[in-house]
């Protein structure tokens, strides 16, 4: 669902909104009774860069004294 922000266009109200696609904008204010006008705001959505994230990105590397335990060296 997008993030709406409305602007209210008397009392200069600003508040965020998740709603919808197909739902209807607001109109009036909730603060004042005045005009609203809605905007699209892009959030904070997750932005994937580079080649991919894998397990083996985040593991923490093993001490000498691990390696030996698993018989790996």
């Amino acid at each position: 669902m997008p993030t709406y922000e409305y602007y209210c266009e008397d009392c200069g109200e600003r508040f965020e909104l998740f709603q919808k696609i197909t739902d209807e904008a607001l109109t009036v204010c909730p603060k004042c009774g005045g005009r609203l006008k809605r905007k699209i705001t892009g959030g904070a959505g997750v932005i994937f860069k580079g080649t991919g994230f894998y397990e083996i990105d985040y593991k923490r590397k093993s001490s000498p004294k691990e390696k030996g335990k698993r018989g790996c060296e």
